[in-house]
C-alpha cells in the first residue's frame, strides 16, 4: 500500500469514529431537549463541514516545511522594510532566475476559516498565494518573474488573514534557457503533460510529447451513454489516445512527434513485478496495446506483438530516446508525485536509459499529485504556484521554475479544455460544496472550466524540480 492509500486510509477511519461520536450526541440531545434540534444541527455541522474542513489534508497546518536547499543559491542580506522586501546586494541577483522566498507564517484567527495568502506587488504584476487556513510556520513563496521588481526595491509583500514571523530568507537558482533545447515530456496518461509543462514544451524549439497509457479505466461517464462496461473503457482509452497525439498541436507539437505507447491504466507496477508476462487492462478486456497505437504517426518496435509487458516498455522507450535524442527529459517526480503510475513511468525511463548511447543533458521532475494535500497548488486559477509541503529534511531538492504570461495561461487552459477526460460535470456533491465554500470561504471557481484540475494547472508558474545533470545513468538515485 502507497504512502498516499495508507493517508486516505487513517483520514477516512478518523472521519466514521468522528461521525459515530456526532451522531450519537445528537441522539442525546434529540432525547434530553427537543426532537428537531438534531436536524438542524446536524445540517448545520454538514455545512460547515463542506466550507472547512473538506479538504484532503494530512498533515499539520503548524508544521513547518522543510526544505534542505544548497547554502550556495541563498542570498545573503534580504530584509522586509515594512511590506517591502529589499536586498542589501542586487547585484547578485539574475533576471530570468527561479526565486523562492522563505518566511514564517501565523494564521490570524480569520484564517482557519478564509485562506491565508501573502500578496505580492510590483512592476505592475500583483500575485496571491494561499496556504492552509490555520497555519503556523515556515512556508515557500515562489517569486520568479518579480525579480525586476526586487531588483528595483519595489516589491511589496503583503500577508493576508496571517502574519508574518521571523526572518526572511532568499534563494535563487539562474534558469538555463530551455527554448533551443530538444525538450521530451514523458507522461503517464493523456492529460499529464498539458498539466505539467505546456508552457514549457510550447516553447520549446524541438518538443516530443511521449504517453504511456491510454488512460481507459474509470469510464463511467460514457456507461451513462448507454455503453457495456467494456465498450465504454475501449472508448474512452481511444479517446485519451487520441487526445493525447492531437492536443499539443495545439501548442505547435509536430504530429511526427507526438506518441501513444498505449499501455494499460494503472497496471505498470504489475508490469515492472514480472517484466516478460503480459498484464492485461482492467476494465478495457484487452491484452493487446495496438488498438490505442492507431494515431501514432510511425511504427513502435513492439507493435509486432503488442504484448503489454514491462520489456516491451522498455524497448519501445529506448527507440523513442534515440529516434528523438532529447537533451531535456521532463518526467514525474518519483519522491513528490506518488501516483503508481507516475513512479513507474520515471522508473522506466531510467532504466530505459541505462546503457544507451544517448543520455540527456537533464532531468526536470513535475507532480501533479501530491501524498498529503489534494488541493496543491492552493489559491486561484492565475496566480503563483508556491513550494508544495515537504518534511523530509535529508533530500536536497533543486527548484526550477518558468513564467507563464497570461496569453500562455489561456492557451493552456484550452489545452486542458480539449482533454476528454477533464470534460465531464463534476458530481452533485462536489458542485454544491463548491458554492458553499464560494458563500463561506470566498473560493472563487476557475473561469476555465469546473473540473479541479483546471484551478490547480492554469498558474502563472510551472514547477520542475532538477532531478539531475547526468553523464551517464549507471546508477539510479536522484539528488
Amino acid at each position: 500500500m502507497s504512502r498516499k492509500q495508507q493517508l486516505l486510509k487513517r483520514h477516512r477511519r478518523n472521519k466514521r469514529i468522528g461521525l459515530l461520536i456526532g451522531l450519537l450526541l445528537l441522539v442525546v440531545i434529540g432525547v434530553l431537549v427537543a426532537w428537531w434540534l438534531p436536524i438542524v444541527l446536524a445540517v448545520l455541522a454538514w455545512v460547515a463541514h463542506e466550507a472547512w474542513f473538506a479538504d484532503h489534508l494530512f498533515y499539520s497546518p503548524s508544521q513547518d516545511y522543510q526544505y534542505p536547499f544548497a547554502e550556495d543559491a541563498q542570498l545573503a542580506g534580504v530584509r522586509l522594510e515594512g511590506d517591502r522586501l529589499l536586498l542589501d546586494r542586487p547585484d547578485e541577483l539574475k533576471a530570468d532566475a527561479t526565486l523562492i522566498l522563505a518566511i514564517g507564517l501565523e494564521s490570524r484567527w480569520l484564517g482557519r476559516f478564509l485562506d491565508p495568502a501573502v500578496e505580492l506587488t510590483g512592476g505592475g504584476q500583483v500575485d496571491r498565494q494561499a496556504f492552509e487556513r490555520g497555519v503556523n510556520g515556515t512556508r515557500y513563496i515562489n517569486l520568479t518573474g518579480l525579480a525586476p521588481a526586487l531588483l528595483a526595491g519595489e516589491l511589496r509583500v503583503r500577508a493576508r488573514h496571517c502574519r508574518f514571523k521571523g526572518a526572511p530568507k532568499l534563494w535563487a537558482w539562474s534558469n538555463p534557457d530551455l527554448s533551443t533545447r530538444r525538450v521530451m515530456v514523458v507522461a503517464p496518461h493523456a492529460d499529464d503533460a498539458e498539466l505539467a509543462a505546456f508552457g514549457l514544451y510550447s516553447q520549446a524549439e524541438e518538443p516530443w510529447i511521449v504517453t504511456l497509457t491510454a488512460g481507459e479505466i474509470e469510464a463511467e461517464h460514457y456507461r451513462q451513454m448507454g455503453l457495456g462496461a467494456v465498450e465504454a473503457s475501449r472508448v474512452k482509452g481511444r479517446l485519451r489516445a487520441w487526445d493525447s497525439i492531437a492536443v499539443p498541436r495545439w501548442a505547435g507539437v509536430p504530429e511526427s512527434h507526438c506518441v501513444q505507447l498505449g499501455y494499460f491504466c494503472l497496471q505498470l507496477q504489475a508490469m515492472q513485478a514480472a517484466p516478460d508476462v503480459p498484464v492485461t487492462s482492467r476494465e478495457a478486456d484487452l491484452a493487446d496495446t495496438r488498438l490505442f497505437r492507431q494515431f501514432n504517426p510511425f511504427p513502435l518496435p513492439t507493435d509486432g506483438d503488442g504484448l503489454p509487458t514491462w520489456n516491451n516498455l522498455l524497448a519501445d522507450l529506448r527507440h523513442l530516446l534515440l529516434t528523438a535524442r532529447p537533451e531535456v527529459i521532463v518526467l514525474p517526480h518519483p519522491v513528490i508525485d506518488p501516483h503508481p503510475d507516475h513512479i513507474c513511468a520515471q522508473q522506466a525511463v531510467l532504466e530505459a536509459l541505462q546503457g544507451l548511447e544517448w543520455q540527456p543533458s537533464m532531468l526536470l521532475g513535475y507532480a501533479n499529485h501530491l501524498h498529503d494535500n489534494d488541493r496543491w497548488p492552493m489559491g486561484d486559477a492565475g496566480s503563483g504556484v508556491a513550494l508544495p509541503p515537504f518534511f523530509d529534511s535529508t533530500y536536497t531538492l533543486h527548484p526550477y521554475c518558468i513564467s507563464l504570461t497570461d496569453e500562455q495561461q489561456c492557451d493552456k487552459a484550452m489545452s486542458l479544455g480539449m482533454m476528454h477526460d477533464l470534460q465531464p460535470r463534476m458530481p452533485f456533491k462536489r458542485r454544491l460544496r463548491r458554492v458553499i465554500q464560494r458563500v463561506l470561504a470566498r473560493r472563487t471557481i476557475s473561469p476555465w472550466g469546473e473540473n479541479e484540475f483546471f484551478r490547480k494547472a492554469v498558474r502563472r508558474h510551472e514547477l520542475y524540480w532538477v532531478i539531475r545533470r547526468p553523464q551517464a545513468f549507471g546508477n539510479v538515485r536522484e539528488h
